[in-house]
């Protein structure tokens, strides 16, 4: 038996989890809100279980933003929600918020001493009931967990992609954003990754000749012939010095220290299964890097 297992959780049905994945993106949540959400199921997990579930893969089969415009023309704006009145009977206000409902797949890395594996492949249901159990009783991305369909346990990732569809596959598209940011310095080297992820973000309306003909124009955008590319959220960067423990008025957690961050963005692709080469690879993982970067990506496991 390898060190390794894959535990797929099937169609899990959320209801109101947070569209705002970061100050510049809404949609589809924020990766770190699913890997925070694995790391809350391993730690509960641990408890009976000496296993450690190293990387989350992310697999949408619907996503519907709860949003609103009044017409055609006109913004989408968040639904929002009115709050019970207040103790002296007046209205509470109305703090916006993005809500989306999703059906996904998440796919655990389950990493373990290989007679850990071995002992839980043997007794499948009686570690996918504790998971399941698990899960019905946490929130993923702010949202609540309505239903589950099955969990099940796979050995290799070879069955991984036919068992995900139809769904898409969230991942690592940072060369793109690379490509994309040399193609527009090339033209003008003053251009920055941010103004590459706007541009992924902007279609031109084209007329075809210097005469602006109304009737055929065309459109044009960078993310031709390169998927489906949107902006994503990866990690965080601080932007003050650490706050030692005790000192921050208020705090969530006043046992830890704390640290003022801002959102660090890059692109990510959505792909179908049978599209990706090895689906070994998509599986995201909390990286500590070099300036004390606080990130998640695709890297390999190494342990």
């Amino acid at each position: 038996m390898s060190e390794k297992l894959y535990l797929v959780i099937n169609r899990i049905e959320v209801l109101g989890a947070n569209a705002i994945s970061g100050p510049l993106t809404y949609g589809f949540p924020a990766i770190t809100g699913f890997l925070g959400a694995t790391h809350a199921l391993n730690r509960a997990i641990q408890k009976d279980y000496d296993v450690n579930l190293t990387g989350t893969l992310i697999a949408s089969h619907r996503c519907e933003v709860q949003s609103y415009r009044p017409n055609f023309y006109s913004d989408y704006t968040f639904n929002q929600s009115r709050n019970p009145i207040k103790r002296d009977g007046k209205t509470a206000a109305i703090v916006e918020e993005g809500k989306v409902h999703l059906t996904v797949t998440l796919v655990l890395e389950v990493s373990a001493e290989a007679s850990t594996l071995q002992k839980i492949y043997q007794d499948q249901d009686t570690f996918t009931q504790a998971v399941y159990s698990q899960m019905m009783r946490q929130r993923l991305c702010g949202g609540s967990i309505r239903k589950i369909d099955h969990i099940e346990i796979e050995i290799s990732a070879d069955n991984l992609g036919f068992k995900l569809l139809p769904a898409f596959v969230l991942n690592d598209a940072s060369s793109d954003l690379i490509d994309i940011t040399e193609q527009m310095q090339a033209s003008n080297p003053e251009a920055t990754p941010l103004d590459a992820l706007i541009e992924t973000c902007t279609l031109h309306h084209l007329p075809p000749n210097k005469d602006l003909d109304k009737k055929n124009w065309y459109t044009e955008t960078v993310k031709k012939d390169r998927g489906w590319l949107v902006p994503i959220p990866v990690g965080y960067q601080p932007i003050a010095e650490q706050i030692p423990v005790g000192a921050l008025n208020n705090s969530r957690a006043p046992e830890y220290p704390s640290q003022y961050v801002e959102t660090i963005f890059s692109l990510g692709k959505w792909e179908f299964p049978n599209r990706i080469a090895d689906i070994a690879d998509c599986f995201w993982r909390y990286e500590i890097s070099e300036g004390n970067l606080y990130l998640v990506s695709q890297s390999p496991n190494n342990s």
